[in-house]
């Protein structure tokens, strides 16, 4: 198709509707922390007979992460694993904030917030389990997969409607998306 005849086509119209007060809620994100087993995975661990964990990452998560940084939202991760696949994932995707393997979680966020000059006024988190609570309670925006421990999701703004390592992470990034405006231009400029 020529650009001709692409630029006579009407704009697509957004399909995804969130609650204006989430949306409202999440304006002020500028950063997001995440988990990564139950959040960026299934949750499942998985283990070589050598002891190597393997991990499975769904695309479209991968993608919103991008759509994230392309908006100016920094993508951050917090988790009480390390692993080489993991590694590899964040460094494919250009997620240059990580902290590995590491339980406290809150101090490991604070020293991201710290780098890049903000508060958790101005973060999002998700997590599924009682580790990630420091960050959820703190965050302006907390999110979790419906999967999660029942004390998280008591204190989730947003509980996806995605499984966590099959959608979850880009239902939250779609949201963010929204709350700063550049969810339409995104898919205007991807159907071009």
């Amino acid at each position: 198709m020529s650009s001709a005849m692409s630029s006579d086509l009407p704009p697509l119209r957004p399909l995804l509707n969130f609650d204006p007060e989430l949306l409202l809620r999440a304006q002020p994100v500028r950063v997001v922390f995440f988990d990564v087993d139950g959040v960026l995975t299934d949750g499942g661990l998985y283990f070589t007979e050598t002891g190597e964990t393997l991990k499975r990452f769904h695309s479209l998560d991968g993608h919103g992460i991008k759509l994230l940084q392309r908006a100016g939202i920094t993508p951050a991760v917090v988790t009480g694993r390390d692993s080489a696949a993991l590694r590899k994932r964040l460094e494919a995707l250009g997620v240059t904030h990580a902290r590995f393997g590491t339980e406290d979680k809150r101090p490991a966020a604070e020293a991201i917030l710290a780098e890049l000059g903000l508060d958790w006024s101005a973060a999002a988190a998700m997590g599924d389990d009682w580790p990630d609570l420091p960050m959820l309670r703190r965050a302006a925006f907390a999110c979790t997969p419906p999967t999660a421990h029942p004390e998280v999701l008591a204190l989730a703004h947003h509980i996806t409607r995605a499984a966590p390592g099959a959608g979850a992470v880009r239902e939250l990034c779609d949201l963010l998306l929204m709350a700063c405006g550049g969810y339409a231009r995104e898919l205007e400029a991807a159907a071009r």
